[in-house]
């Protein structure tokens, strides 16, 4: 029988229209792929722990389970030295939240703090036992905290596929000794923070031997191309090793999307270096921060997907393949979170499915083999 070439083009297309993977599958899913589409999952352990129940199209699923099936392939957790105000981040804590990411299928992010508390832009106070330490002190005892928490961390088959050596460091860490201000930049300061920085660097590495491992140094200055170009340019003066590089963008703190996509594509082009948005967040129901000026998206549940979405986009979009992925910042979290006050997912869980979820082909494959 004779076919015409524009029967044999509508035959596969027929063939090649397949069903998408259904989320509730979950069966080797997300697909391996380098994007990290992720997820803090700082609180999931404690909120389960606690009692919470989630659902998933009516279904009670672990949180670990939703965020999977819905195509997240990354979770971060952070590990604080000596937690205090009822964070639960111990050692022991991360430990398992790493356990259980590794039996989800998922890659596991470890977020070191070098605080007993939070650590952010605002403050990063100096754990308590280091706080009497002179400078070489403290750079020994970086060195061996981040390279005993890893031995931990690896004797447990919990070993991190990326760590990130301080939380939020554009106003430096270990605080006054490594403090950043740009109106006393004192390059003093700048060689200690880099000290810290090279210690914490070398004690992954030797805890982590032969295990591939990468390093990020995040900064909160997701849409200033200014303050970002100034710390990395000081790292790289100063010698700092590091593999990706972390930005957070909120936008009740760092500008616009236009200001997000200039500054990634002003830090791919100067580094040629990997960029994670390694924390973003958005409300679903109205916040104080959209009092008086117009949010970018409603604060609904749309909206908060919507938000995703065109970070993600940009994240995608950067110079030479550089966008490495996006997180979300938290999931847990009452009011910009993923889940309502019963427990049912919003739908932001779907904002990155396009891009996470695979082609289920008409025989059975998930891709051309």
């Amino acid at each position: 029988m004779h076919i015409t070439p524009l029967r044999v083009c509508a035959a596969q297309v027929a063939v090649l229209l397949c069903l998408i993977a259904s989320p509730t599958c979950g069966e080797g899913l997300p697909y391996g792929n380098e994007y990290a589409f992720g997820v803090d999952v700082s609180f999931v352990k404690s909120s389960v722990d606690r009692g919470g129940e989630y659902r998933d199209a009516d279904e009670v699923k672990p949180p670990l389970s939703i965020f999977r099936d819905h195509g997240y392939n990354w979770g971060r957790v952070h590990l604080c030295n000596a937690p205090v105000r009822r964070l639960p981040q111990t050692l022991e804590y991360v430990i398992a939240s790493g356990q259980a990411l590794k039996q989800h299928g998922m890659k596991f992010h470890l977020d070191l703090m070098f605080s007993n508390g939070w650590a952010n832009p605002t403050t990063q106070p100096t754990p308590s036992l280091w706080e009497d330490m002179e400078h070489e002190q403290r750079v020994q005892a970086v060195y061996e905290f981040c390279r005993d928490t890893l031995t931990a961390l690896r004797n447990a088959d919990a070993m991190p596929d990326m760590v990130q050596v301080g939380n939020e460091i554009g106003n430096g860490f270990l605080w006054p000794d490594g403090r950043l201000c740009p109106e006393q930049d004192k390059p003093s300061n700048w060689s200690n923070v880099a000290d810290y920085l090279k210690a914490g660097v070398k004690g992954i590495r030797e805890a982590a031997g032969d295990q591939p491992i990468e390093i990020m140094i995040h900064v909160d200055h997701g849409g200033d191309v200014s303050l970002t170009r100034g710390f990395y340019d000081r790292m790289k003066r100063h010698g700092v090793e590091y593999d990706v590089i972390g930005l957070s963008f909120y936008p009740w703190s760092h500008g616009t999307l236009m200001d997000l996509r200039a500054n990634l594509h002003a830090a791919a082009l100067r580094y040629n270096k990997p960029i994670i948005v390694v924390e973003t967040g958005y409300h679903f129901r109205p916040s104080r921060y959209f009092e008086d000026v117009r949010p970018p998206f409603p604060e609904t549940p749309s909206g908060q997907r919507q938000w995703l979405e065109a970070v993600n986009e940009i994240v995608v979009n950067t110079p030479n393949g550089l966008g490495r992925g996006v997180f979300w910042w938290e999931p847990m979290m009452r009011g910009r979170g993923y889940f309502d006050a019963d427990g049912h997912v919003l739908p932001i869980i779907h904002a990155l499915e396009k891009y996470a979820l695979p082609i289920r082909r008409a025989d059975g494959q998930t891709r051309l083999q």
